[in-house]
């Protein structure tokens, strides 16, 4: 069942006014204090034990909870308009952190997360997408030995741990159905898994792991995401409550929300219906003052300027306007939906028990990401590979935007907004993509019901604070190996004591853009991509005075910055940040000699499950043949050969009407190149051979037998990355990459395939 926003009986209180945002919203009133509340007594179970000492307890489950590119005023108790009850009522019964730091991009927060380290130091100093080679151990995209996640930990204490959602740990070239499984989650301690390995995935027809299994869920109707990850969230707990309740238990329950692309249930993008057509300049102002009204930042906190590629609304053309404020109503409405979901998380502990007992820490991995661009974008493929999209472009799929339809990035503009009050976004060392919203519930401890903390905390902090509260010191050695020391420390304290101190020293580090935060400074390099790091230019803010990061004092404080530097410098040697690369998009196309993504020759056998593209034959700017030995018995036996992609980019070999068909999907072009000559009977070889004539540009030749029967120009090819949706032979699943058998389902080949064989030249 569907469940309604406004239907009050999925609430996760008796007492939960479910709506009382959602009203607030729909009647035009922007208060945030409107969140949805309850009755601060029911959050405050077992408080009288603890009214002046933490006592630690093993027999708290913990749920850690991420979204996913969320900026830090998305939710309605950091200062949006966006309906977020759910989460707030965690705020309103626990504590929310204003000065919450985080990594600047996914894979380095969920690492550090996750061990209690600083990502350079545990080998994922970038996206876990990026595999740079033995040159560079920091950037290897998958975690340490000596760094055990807290789920190998705690599975040593005797608790049970489950992850569920995006996972982005392991590198891409490994997510393959043959492995290897030692970066996958189950080789990370967790008990069990159900999510997706790489970045993102599509909201409505997602590649999905089942521990160590891809499964194909395209057949279930009406799916979304982030309903099926706290489905199964919620089975894990009833079957664990229900065998074994005396254990507790860990979950890490992470959304692929609200990272692209940007689809929802068409009602949730109706619920915000004109909503956004005042435009992100008055949005954004709002989002500020309601800020300053909850206590989120300072009443003397500074306004900043639009991001340089960020255009005053009222400049805009009608066309812009009206598409941007339907993406940012998509967005909404996703966010909205992610809430829903967390409720039925937070319903379910209480169901069966286990709320009062849970300790809830809710958090972005980063800022809102900007590459949607000034226009936004409907095809993230195209936006991967740096070509933006007209409005011409936006305009033919307004209707789809947040639908299935569409792989949709919102505009920067709206990016800014959801950063506010910040300058800049995801992947900056400015607050904007390393502040975010930390939200903790934990009925057992805190008191201060709704408090706000100060606190300077980074998210290497979190794990450590959780192995206080439980009791336990960090073994030496984990699967026999030697541990690295932790380098979060714990904020337990705050939990009860608003004054207690917070971290004094932090480094940033991201494809070479560094920052330092010591003790209310922060100096900040910018780096831009291809200059030395020796020409980076320095800034300096007093951040403890200038939250919002508007006045450089680097020239004003020459002799403070020249000590930050060398802080940096010291932190950077401590935590093995060093050597940096400036990685661009071209880090997808790293492929490291010695991964199984570097071999010259594949064969591929029918019946294989879905390869992830990541994990896929490198073509990508090679010369390459695919090669496919089939036998029919008729002139009827048609369909997919080989496909990878989907119907906004990829590659295509199949037969149809009896001819040989190669189509390349660039997502703003389609090249078909089909044979001359019909396909006989019987046992034939079929391939389709590209041979390079410039950059990212080429002929495909087709041929039968060895002989050519079809050739043609394949103008342009992605530089960086081919599709968001991988291989598979036989068949096309998810989304068809050509529209020419979109009514065919998976066009699945009803002939004999022997092999599938692809032999890459590398240019």
């Amino acid at each position: 069942m569907k469940l309604g926003l406004l239907d009050v009986s999925w609430s996760p209180l008796k007492k939960f006014t479910a709506t009382a945002t959602t009203l607030a919203l729909l009647s035009g009133c922007a208060n945030g204090e409107a969140s949805a509340t309850a009755d601060n007594n029911e959050g405050k179970a077992n408080s009288n034990n603890n009214q002046t000492k933490i006592s630690r307890d093993a027999d708290i489950n913990v749920a850690y909870i991420v979204l996913d590119d969320s900026g830090f005023s998305d939710l309605a108790s950091y200062g949006s308009e966006i309906a977020t009850p759910n989460m707030d009522w965690l705020a309103d019964n626990g504590l929310r952190y204003n000065n919450f730091h985080v990594n600047p991009t996914c894979s380095p927060t969920r690492s550090a997360l996750l061990t209690g380290r600083n990502h350079h130091a545990v080998g994922m100093a970038t996206v876990a997408n990026f595999d740079l080679g033995s040159d560079y151990p920091n950037k290897r995209g998958q975690i340490n030995p000596e760094a055990a996640t807290i789920a190998e930990v705690l599975g040593e204490q005797g608790i049970n741990n489950y992850a569920l959602g995006k996972w982005h740990l392991s590198p891409s070239h490994q997510a393959t159905q043959a492995g290897p499984y030692h970066n996958w989650p189950l080789g990370k301690g967790f008990d069990r898994f159900y999510g997706f390995l790489e970045d993102s995935t599509d909201q409505f027809k997602p590649e999905m792991v089942n521990d160590n299994t891809f499964v194909d869920v395209t057949d279930e109707e009406d799916l979304h995401l982030s309903e099926v990850i706290v489905d199964q969230a919620n089975q894990y707990v009833t079957d664990h409550v229900s065998i074994n309740a005396e254990k507790p238990f860990f979950v890490s329950l992470n959304f692929g929300a609200q990272h692209q692309p940007v689809q929802v249930p068409d009602e949730y993008i109706d619920m915000y219906k004109g909503k956004y057509d005042q435009g992100w300049d008055v949005i954004r102002k709002e989002r500020f003052e309601r800020q300053k009204e909850l206590g989120i930042i300072p009443e003397d906190a500074e306004f900043v300027d639009r991001n340089p590629d960020v255009q005053p609304w009222d400049e805009l053309t009608q066309d812009q306007k009206k598409a941007f404020a339907r993406f940012q109503e998509a967005y909404a409405g996703f966010l909205t939906h992610t809430d829903e979901q967390i409720g039925r998380f937070i319903d379910h502990l209480r169901s069966v028990g286990e709320l009062e007992n849970t300790m809830i820490v809710l958090l972005s991995d980063n800022g809102a990401s900007p590459l949607g661009g000034e226009n936004g974008s409907v095809n993230h493929t195209l936006t991967f590979n740096v070509m933006d999209q007209d409005m011409e472009q936006i305009m033919d799929q307004y209707d789809d935007i947040g639908t299935e339809k569409a792989k949709v990035e919102f505009p920067s503009g709206w990016a800014q907004v959801s950063n506010t009050p910040f300058k800049m976004y995801k992947a900056t060392a400015y607050e904007a993509g390393i502040r975010s919203p930390l939200i903790v519930y934990n009925p057992i401890v805190i008191e201060d019901n709704g408090g706000v903390r100060d606190q300077y905390i980074h998210v290497s902090d979190i794990t450590p604070t959780v192995y206080d509260l439980l009791g336990i010191e960090l073994p030496k050695e984990v699967n026999g190996v030697k541990q690295m020391p932790l380098h979060g420390e714990s904020f337990l304290d705050t939990f009860t004591d608003s004054s207690a101190e917070g971290k004094t020293t932090q480094y940033y580090e991201h494809n070479g853009q560094r920052a330092i935060y010591e003790n209310g400074w922060k100096a900040i390099a910018n780096h831009q991509l291809g200059q030395p790091f020796e020409e980076d230019i320095w800034e300096l803010y007093h951040v403890e005075e200038d939250v919002t990061e508007n006045n450089n004092l680097a020239k004003a404080k020459q002799k403070k910055l020249k000590q930050m530097q060398k802080q940096f410098d010291r932190e950077a040697k401590k935590y093995d940040v060093l050597p940096m690369s400036d990685t661009g998009p071209d880090g997808f196309t790293s492929v490291p000699e010695d991964t199984l993504r570097a071999k010259s020759q594949f064969t591929f056998y029918p019946g294989m499950s879905h390869l992830p593209e990541g994990a896929s034959p490198f073509t990508i700017n090679n010369s390459h043949s695919i090669t496919v030995p089939i036998d029919r018995e008729s002139n009827s036996d048609e369909g997919v050969l080989v496909a990878l992609g989907g119907y906004q980019s990829g590659y295509t070999f199949y037969i149809d009407d009896n001819r040989l068909v190669y189509e390349y999907n660039m997502g703003n072009a389609i090249y078909r190149v089909e044979s001359d000559v019909e396909v006989p009977v019987g046992e034939a070889t079929v391939a389709m051979e590209f041979q390079k004539t410039g950059d990212y540009q080429g002929n495909a030749t087709l041929s039968i037998n060895g002989d050519q029967v079809g050739k043609g120009e394949i103008a342009q090819t992605h530089p960086f990355k081919l599709s968001f949706e991988g291989l598979d032979v036989g068949k096309d699943l998810l989304y068809p990459v050509s529209p020419a058998y979109e009514e065919e389902g998976t066009f699945e080949f009803t002939g004999e395939i022997e092999k599938v064989e692809y032999d890459i030249q590398e240019n």
